[in-house]
């Protein structure tokens, strides 16, 4: 968060707002049904949870022993918690699991419950990224980063030549690292910048929360396993270490396509901190969607496929984005606006590593570089 005056965004572009508005909340009143999860929401949740707790059940009951059957297991947890993330997780600390507030508290630490803080993502998540989606040193998303160059307007290292290549090895490391170290820098620096204070936290409370957290998942990531079976420390850590690579790749790779893809823009505030679009218009410019006809691929996902409802109506529940995108796109397009969108994911991903490449390259080369 900069130190600076908060971005602030034109008022400008009022009827496409209203008029969005106006035609999502006339879908659901015409069609009496609520924004918030269903009976679809309730199945996902106890199938993404079976798929975490399930093959940790058989793990530490020794029922399966022999490496390549707990191999699949760890893979089973790796898929179960990129799972609980992407559509459980993800929409309760939104507010859109639930019309009752304590449920969306309770599924919402569901995060604590894998290893990472609730508080932090909905900070680092709610706040900044869905505020400032793609401006630079606002959107921690994307800036700063070190080793991956995300935005045009991040300072280029030498490195970022083959942030191309290595940045796919990189992205398993997103939760590891998340568990291990950035929660703790992120509820340090949130409290000292202002922002922890701003949304009204009890910081002693939420430092007390984030350590109980990490004493609980080393608890019944390692020590349970470590008494209840015959495994080594190493291979449980090694375990660890692979169930995590594989939900943190994972993540990531559904999470970069939706921004830092060849289409998106990433604007800047001019000289008074504003940008020149309204918000709405703003996550148009900086969004896309990517592999809506796949059914299954959504339902894994969490509709997370369908970014711009999401951004445009983070309380509202995703087993409702496909319904309201006509909605979305025919609007945004009367009012001469963008509906970016890649037609598969792995189309999506291939222009998220062309925009890796295009950013990994020096400044200075680039402008020397001949017009053809």
């Amino acid at each position: 968060m900069n130190e600076l005056s908060p971005v602030r965004f034109a008022n400008s572009q009022r009827d496409f707002v209203s008029t969005l508005n106006k035609r999502v909340n006339d879908y659901f009143k015409r069609n009496s049904i609520p924004r918030h999860g269903n009976r679809e929401m309730v199945i996902k949740t106890v199938v993404m949870f079976a798929l975490y707790l399930i093959p940790y059940v058989l793990i530490v009951t020794s029922t399966v022993t022999g490496f390549i059957g707990l191999a699949i297991l760890v893979v089973i947890m790796g898929l179960g918690l990129a799972g609980i993330g992407l559509s459980v997780m993800h929409d309760a600390n939104h507010g859109a699991y639930s019309g009752k507030r304590w449920i969306n508290s309770v599924i919402g630490y569901s995060l604590n419950f894998l290893g990472a803080s609730s508080f932090n993502w909905k900070l680092q998540h709610n706040v900044l990224h869905h505020s400032y989606t793609n401006v630079h040193e606002e959107d921690e998303d994307i800036s700063p980063r070190g080793a991956l160059r995300m935005t045009p307007h991040s300072e280029w290292k030498a490195m970022h030549k083959y942030q191309f290549v290595y940045a796919w090895f990189l992205y398993g490391l997103l939760t590891l690292v998340w568990i291990s170290v950035k929660d703790f820098s992120r509820l340090y620096r949130y409290q000292q910048n202002g922002l922890a204070k701003s949304q009204k936290a009890n910081l002693l409370k939420e430092w007390a929360i984030l350590i109980l957290t990490k004493l609980s998942l080393v608890g019944y990531l390692f020590v349970i396993p470590l008494i209840a079976t015959s495994l080594l420390w190493w291979q449980i850590v090694l375990g660890v270490i692979v169930l995590h690579y594989i939900a943190g790749f994972m993540l990531a790779i559904i999470f970069q396509p939706a921004h830092v893809i060849e289409s998106a823009e990433f604007p800047l505030p001019d000289e008074n901190r504003t940008l020149q679009n309204n918000w709405a218009v703003h996550q148009l410019l900086t969004t896309t969607n990517f592999g809506n006809n796949s059914r299954w691929f959504s339902w894994y996902v969490g509709g997370l496929n369908f970014q711009i409802e999401h951004h445009l109506f983070p309380n509202i529940c995703h087993v409702h984005y496909r319904k309201i995108s006509s909605i979305v796109k025919s609007t945004a397009l009367e009012f001469g606006l963008p509906y970016k969108t890649s037609k598969t994911f792995f189309s999506a991903l291939a222009s998220h590593g062309r925009l890796l490449r295009q950013l990994g390259q020096s400044p200075v080369e680039k402008m020397l570089k001949p017009v053809a």
